[in-house]
């Protein structure tokens, strides 16, 4: 095809894509669809080899959030039986983190709920992150709280933190339709103050909710513009008791497609397949790892994951092989921008989707506050276009695909890292 002979000049040559291109992506065929991964996989190996980064979130703080993220099981009108916890204490953040560092993971993800941390909290963060830094040498450190006040981003950098997450999850267009408890604007802000304090900036998306292909677009384009260092893909877990409920849109063969024409418009950047692989990719799962750099091992911030010895054996199974900790996870001219940060001494790089937003919305992951008001109550979005792909012929929930977390932080359970 001259489309993806066309991307893949433009990938390994750094080039932005048209709008058009990107969009030609997401309508291809199934038929296609092999030479679309190849093509991808072809950026992919270019500036990652066939590297993956291991990353693993500790939820600090569960639930209840007064936001009114449509797709969270955090939002404080949610009815979704998940874990509710306040604060972890740092010894038993540490704790938790250890088990992922443990199962190799390079990266720790701290999360938590709310519509944005009080000085306090930053506090609270600030003695974790030195106490997961004492316990684990080398390791990264990403935090994912919310909306920051002026300050607190030069406070957690101050502290140790490597990272900043805060995903702008859907088109500038259509964001008033999945929250109204704050703006788009806001979310974008939060990542300025962050890349302005020197954190490494990690912002992303969540497919899945009813948007259309142009709205695919004009996030992954609008994320390309902000020019993260980390770009987390999450596909909706339409948890029960919320509003996203009934919202089955995605297919393994779309949530390729959507992978690829990420690739595509972010050739350089970490793409992080975050929360919702397991549900919506399944099987396809390994094929991902042919344009995706990063993920998340074992479980969500209120979802389960696969097991994490599955995750290490899918990857060598693929092919690929687990990114080590003295190794530079962005190619050399992005980590050379951020002046060391993204190299062994500094690293890059976060994303996911749920409450507050690391890579996990509510069990699939999410960049900044997440939950919401129980009279509040936003509807999926809707277009023409929008792909009517339900796991079902009927379209009814799948609930046997959603399993909430039960584990882990903030019970007396192990993780399964």
């Amino acid at each position: 095809m001259d489309l993806l002979n066309t991307l893949v000049d433009k990938g390994l040559r750094r080039e932005l894509p048209t709008r058009e291109e990107a969009l030609a992506v997401l309508a291809t065929s199934d038929d296609e669809l092999l030479d679309v991964v190849a093509a991808a996989g072809k950026v992919r190996r270019q500036w990652f080899g066939r590297r993956v980064k291991l990353n693993y979130l500790v939820n600090l703080k569960s639930g209840l959030c007064p936001e009114d993220c449509s797709y969270c099981s955090q939002r404080l009108g949610s009815k979704a039986g998940i874990l509710k916890y306040t604060w972890l204490k740092p010894e038993e953040a540490s704790k938790a983190a250890a088990a992922g560092v443990a199962g190799g993971a390079k990266r720790v993800c701290l999360v938590a709920s709310g519509r944005g941390p009080t000085d306090r909290d930053v506090d609270r963060v600030t003695k974790t992150i030195e106490a997961i830094k004492e316990e684990n040498e080398g390791i990264e450190v990403c935090a994912c709280l919310g909306l920051l006040s002026d300050g607190q981003a030069d406070r957690l950098r101050t502290a140790g933190a490597d990272a900043y997450n805060h995903n702008l999850n859907t088109s500038e267009e259509t964001y008033g339709a999945i929250t109204t408890t704050h703006t788009y604007a806001d979310r974008v802000e939060t990542v300025q103050q962050a890349q302005a304090a020197g954190l490494s900036a990690c912002s992303g998306l969540i497919a899945g909710m009813g948007e259309s292909d142009k709205d695919l677009v004009d996030v992954v384009f609008a994320l390309r513009d902000l020019d993260p260092d980390s770009v987390p893909v999450n596909f909706l877990i339409p948890f029960e008791g919320t509003p996203l409920a009934k919202e089955w849109n995605l297919t393994p063969q779309r949530c390729l497609r959507i992978l690829a024409m990420v690739r595509f418009v972010c050739p350089d950047v970490e793409v992080r397949l975050a929360g919702g692989r397991e549900v919506h990719l399944r099987s396809m799962q390994p094929l991902a790892l042919h344009l995706v750099n990063s993920i998340f091992l074992g479980d969500y911030l209120t979802s389960e994951g696969q097991a994490g010895q599955a995750d290490l054996d899918m990857i060598a199974d693929a092919g690929f092989e687990v990114e080590g900790a003295g190794t530079t996870t962005l190619p050399r001219h992005r980590a050379d921008a951020l002046g060391g940060c993204g190299t062994p001494a500094e690293p890059a790089g976060c994303g996911t989707q749920e409450s507050a937003g690391c890579g996990s919305h509510g069990g699939g992951g999410g960049c900044g506050p997440c939950g919401g008001h129980g009279e509040q109550e936003p509807v999926a979005l809707a277009d023409a276009d929008a792909p009517a792909a339900r796991s079902e012929a009927n379209g009814a929930p799948r609930t046997d695909l959603v399993a909430v977390r039960r584990r882990g932080a903030g019970t007396d359970l192990a993780p399964n890292a």
